[in-house]
């Protein structure tokens, strides 16, 4: 089956091999010992996957034209603003289950290895869809405008990680010690092997990411139906998330408005899908009006500031729900 695409084999293995590597040098190379990452440290690694993506789309402007460019341009700020919503999750998760600062890193590695695959799964499913029964998109657009609705109404809902069913399970049938072990995920005790802590950690990670991949990849295909923009755009605004939550993780109740701006995100894609037929909304638009909704939550959220009571609410407090084994 042949895909309407400016990507050929030498290009998806290339790009896939570059991101391969760069995740080699990342947890081998520079983070080979586990460590708390400082604020600085991953300010700099933030700007260096920035600036990455930023030079990746100034190449397909060069050789595929302006148009393309802005496709994946859109398409990556749309996947970051949507990848930046996972923060808020892995905070909770990492204080419900009291990951230690020097593992954090390590989990969010593995995490982002593992989204990758799943979502490269999931586009090349999303691009068969749509071009054998392209009325799927139709389908797609009215989840999308669902999903926003539904996320600008609940959007201060709390997550409650007890009801996760991942960690149901392992509850139930993994058998696991009681606290982490650094940076290994089995360990060998009383003669058989047991999970630690870390093990589940990801294992919810994952988990999270696979359901707002549901979001996050139809929402891509509203910009563009070419695969390899759809992926590039998608692992470029991955690949930075790790570092950008050391970056956040304090600032988390300040742009309490955020999850506002990506609900009416979700809304204007899945209307853009919907119109598709009758009328196609340019792409300098679309790129226009995601930033601004964007920017325009995250300046209001600098305006108009949550109460430290709500804040508390929240959050659940400092260290509300953590544990020491799961």
């Amino acid at each position: 089956m042949e895909f309407h695409t400016i990507g050929n084999m030498w290009m998806w293995t290339g790009f896939t091999g570059l991101v391969l590597f760069l995740l080699f040098l990342d947890l081998v190379v520079f983070h080979r010992h586990a460590h708390k990452v400082s604020v600085k440290e991953a300010m700099g690694w933030t700007l260096m996957w920035i600036s990455l993506a930023l030079v990746f789309g100034a190449v397909i402007y060069q050789f595929f034209g302006p148009e393309r460019a802005l496709e994946y341009y859109t398409g990556y700020l749309i996947e970051k603003a949507l990848s930046v919503d996972n923060l808020f999750v892995f905070l909770v998760l990492f204080n419900y289950f009291a990951v230690p600062g020097k593992l954090q890193h390590r989990v969010l590695f593995w995490g982002v290895l593992g989204a990758m695959i799943m979502r490269g799964f999931f586009i090349v499913v999303g691009a068969v869809l749509i071009q054998q029964f392209h009325w799927i998109i139709y389908l797609f657009g009215g989840f999308l405008v669902y999903t926003g609705g539904k996320l600008l109404l609940h959007k201060d809902s709390d997550v409650h990680p007890e009801k996760n069913p991942v960690i149901r399970f392992f509850r139930q049938r993994v058998p696991m010690v009681d606290n982490y072990r650094d940076v290994h995920f089995w360990v060998k005790e009383g003669g058989r092997w047991m999970a630690t802590p870390l093990l589940l950690v990801v294992a919810t990670v994952e988990f999270t990411d696979l359901v707002f991949a549901v979001d996050s990849i139809p929402a891509i295909f509203a910009i563009t139906e070419d695969p390899f923009i759809v992926y590039t755009s998608n692992i470029f605004a991955i690949l930075g998330l790790r570092s950008l939550y050391f970056v956040l993780a304090g600032m988390m109740d300040t742009f309490h408005h955020l999850k506002t701006g990506l609900s009416f995100v979700l809304m204007f894609v899945g209307v853009k899908m919907l119109l598709a037929e009758w009328y196609k909304i340019p792409i300098g638009v679309s790129l226009g009006v995601v930033a601004a909704l964007l920017v325009l939550s995250i300046l209001i959220s600098i305006v108009l500031p949550k109460a430290k009571e709500e804040s508390d609410q929240g959050t659940g407090g400092a260290g509300a729900g953590k544990t020491e084994a799961p």
